[in-house]
């Protein structure tokens, strides 16, 4: 169950061509890193074992000898011995000690440094050391500048090894030993015997790192064969995968396509059916003034008339077009009062019907100082007609008064168009607001009609698209803390 669930996690990533690249990238990247930190890990264990090694090697070269001068002279009283052929014997072994030493590989420099009546020397001669042995050397003879350095740091540390006995070494740039061992003939501490070596091993080091190197690139090599096969195969793979859902797509964002054409009519079919029965009001009313037209009325019916008519032609003008143009809506030829829109609403639309005026009232608190707007004087009476016919079909036939009012803020530089109602008010659920911020009851086809009616529900949705949309207001909705609703517009002047 387990493994199921997690094989179901992975199906639900998909991985493309470019999360392959990727990954082919970083696996790269990471096999130098770790060849790198391999062979730079070889080496340098190669050379703390070499150093090892070497100190181990030179200390035991000059133990040996130092043990050689030991073992000859426990061996040989070179007191006693008087004939001048004996002399020279003994003299000619010191010297072949000596030579022999530096005749080895990487040894520099080899001598005995001692000390007599407290001056230090060193001593690299047969003869020297015979005297001294004997206690017949006459004169110290002068140390020569190679020996130097050891007479120098033999000063420095003969009462440590002195008392301790021990081989003291000590190296000099990477890979150059001073070693120094006590010089015990007989038991008695006489000095120590130097010996300079530098053991080189880098020819067997970087063969060493040849050999890795090149295991290395074959090993890389194959591994990068391997990940280049799988990143053909799996890149093959995956663009088959996308050529496919590029196709799926293709045909998907047709269908959708298709899909909202389809939406776009019908909801287009669904407004004309809505603003149809407005525009059938409006004919009446222009034909109950003609038939009422006088010399007397003549220029207030024509003005009337006049609006009736362009309303009209608004209103089939917005059958025409799914979206209009900008210009249509928001222009600055237009000089729109928005007192002289809500009056004419008033007076010439809703109270022109004798028997609605038993169910509504209108009660207007108009601001004077409430500037002119550049939007199309129809398009906000689309917007306000349908709020204040919203509050009479939500009256359940109950006496509404419905307050209209207009305020404006000269320091924000905005103005507020409120619009009030004693109804019902609206359902609570109506007011939530959705994912996108908008609040229920502007979205499309939302009503709270009781009778069924496939044209309900687009009047505030109409109004809501129409100012924030177009206009580039805000409308907001709320219930009255007493009883009804009130729609609020606010405009940015």
């Amino acid at each position: 169950m387990q493994s199921n669930k997690i094989i179901d996690s992975i199906k639900k990533y998909r991985f493309e061509f470019k999360h392959l690249t990727v990954l082919f990238v970083v696996l790269v990247f990471f096999q130098i890193i770790l060849s790198f930190i391999q062979k730079t890990s070889l080496q340098s264990y190669l050379i703390e074992t070499q150093k090892s090694y070497q100190q181990y090697s030179a200390e035991k070269m000059a133990n040996l000898t130092s043990t050689s001068l030991e073992l000859l002279l426990e061996n040989i009283n070179i007191r006693e011995l008087k004939e001048e052929g004996e002399r020279k014997k003994i003299i000619q072994s010191f010297n072949i000690i000596f030579s022999q030493q530096l005749l080895q590989q990487n040894v520099e420099d080899i001598c005995l440094i001692v000390t007599k009546d407290k001056f230090t020397f060193a001593i690299d001669d047969g003869a020297i050391l015979f005297d001294y042995l004997t206690n017949n050397l006459n004169s110290i003879p002068e140390t020569e500048i190679r020996h130097s350095f050891a007479v120098k740091k033999y000063n420095e540390i003969n009462e440590r090894v002195r008392l301790e006995e021990q081989i003291y070494s000590e190296l000099e740039g990477m890979q150059t030993f001073h070693i120094f061992v006590p010089f015990v003939p007989n038991g008695e501490y006489q000095g120590v015997l130097y010996l300079k070596k530098s053991p080189d091993f880098t020819s067997l080091t970087h063969e060493i790192i040849s050999s890795y190197d090149e295991a290395a690139i074959i090993y890389s090599s194959l591994i990068l064969l391997g990940l280049l096969t799988m990143y053909y195969i799996s890149s093959y793979t995956v663009k088959e995968r996308d050529e496919a859902q590029s196709q799926l797509m293709d045909e998907h964002e047709k269908h959708i396509k298709e899909t909202i054409m389809h939406e776009k009519e019908s909801l287009f079919t669904k407004r004309i059916y809505h603003t149809h029965h407005k525009a059938e009001k409006v004919m009446g009313f222009i034909k109950e003034d003609l038939r009422k037209i006088s010399a007397d009325n003549l220029t207030e019916i024509k003005n009337r008339v006049t609006k009736y008519s362009n309303f009209i032609s608004r209103v089939i003008y917005d059958m025409k077009w799914y979206d209009p143009p900008i210009q249509t809506t928001r222009n600055l030829m237009f000089k729109t009062n928005i007192n002289e829109v809500i009056q004419f609403l008033v007076k010439y639309i809703f109270l022109r019907i004798s028997s609605s005026t038993d169910i509504f009232t209108f009660k207007l608190n108009l601001d004077p100082n409430v500037p002119i707007v550049h939007i199309n004087e129809f398009v906000l009476w689309e917007i306000l007609e349908p709020l204040i016919q919203n509050s009479i079909d939500h009256s359940a036939n109950k006496k509404v008064q419905i307050t209209i009012s207009t305020l404006y803020n000269e320091n924000e530089n905005t103005t507020e168009v409120k619009i009030s109602d004693d109804g019902n008010g609206i359902p609570p659920e109506l007011l939530d607001k959705e994912v996108n911020g908008q609040k229920k009851i502007f979205n499309e086809n939302i009503t709270t009609k009781k009778a069924e009616n496939k044209n309900s529900g687009y009047g505030c949705y109409i109004a809501h698209q129409m100012a924030t949309k177009r206009c580039g207001w805000q409308l907001e909705v709320e219930n009255n803390p007493d009883k009804g609703c009130s729609f609020i517009i606010f405009i940015s002047n």
